[in-house]
């Protein structure tokens, strides 16, 4: 059984990171000391759920974690410091500090370090999520021992709700836009106004006019969704976000 080590200190460890094309050591005081910290860990970068959804998850959440006292998110996983750093590009996770347990020592002092050969993983961790405060473990959330590679508690929402069930989430928003076009500039620049992330799907780069007309009806840009909703052009967004 997997242990919950809730009321311990976490294990004391040396990650070997890369920055800048040189060796970096971070230790777990300079991680944790004196801070709240959520961390997630998964069993590794690239692999489907990690990168489709756990972390994705946080880096959407942060800025309500960091509203709601969280002074970093961190993500752990048993790869090494090159992938975890080609992962945080290709994810643009800008808001979380991954960080390599390249020998697993940090994932086997917590007591989560299994066996997944039969996937031709080596050891890996298990996936698990947990607030520590100051060093000292408030709060896990342990996937349960089931077959495969379940996706249950560890998740960003779950944490969230652990630390403030009334937390505001941000709406989804994304913005079809086109290069030059200054319509789409003053929409997005509504959006920056008002706190609002974004995703920008380009025009002739990341999608074609015939996808833009079937996805939203409208063959100009900007269109713009929130919460799955179509909105509509910088006018509608300006009505929309009560705009003068």
């Amino acid at each position: 059984m997997l242990p919950n080590r809730e009321g311990k200190r976490i294990p004391t460890v040396t990650f070997r990171t890369r920055q800048n094309n040189e060796w970096v050591d971070v230790t777990t005081e300079e991680l944790f000391a004196g801070k709240t910290v959520v961390v997630f860990s998964l069993p590794g970068a690239f692999t489907p759920t990690c990168s489709s959804t756990h972390l994705p998850g946080y880096n959407e959440l942060a800025k309500v974690f960091k509203e709601n006292g969280v002074n970093e998110i961190v993500c752990i996983s048993v790869n090494d410091t090159f992938v975890m750093n080609e992962w945080a590009k290709d994810q643009e996770a800008e808001n979380v500090v991954l960080i390599p347990d390249g020998n697993g020592e940090f994932t086997d002092g917590m007591g989560m370090l299994v066996d997944k050969q039969d996937l031709g993983f080596g050891k890996r961790s298990w996936r698990y999520s947990m607030l520590v405060k100051d060093g000292t473990i408030e709060k896990m959330f342990i996937e349960p021992e089931e077959p495969g590679d379940p996706f249950k508690v560890s998740d960003a929402e779950t944490m969230l709700a652990y630390i403030n069930a009334q937390a505001q989430k941000p709406k989804l928003v994304s913005l079809f836009a086109k290069i030059g076009c200054p319509f789409c500039a003053k929409a997005k620049a509504m959006l920056k106004d008002h706190g609002m992330d974004y995703e920008e799907i380009v025009l002739g780069r990341d999608v074609t006019s015939r996808s833009l007309r079937a996805v939203t009806g409208a063959a100009t840009v900007p269109q713009v969704f929130i919460d799955g909703k179509l909105v509509g052009g910088s006018e509608e967004l300006a009505t929309f976000l009560g705009v003068g």
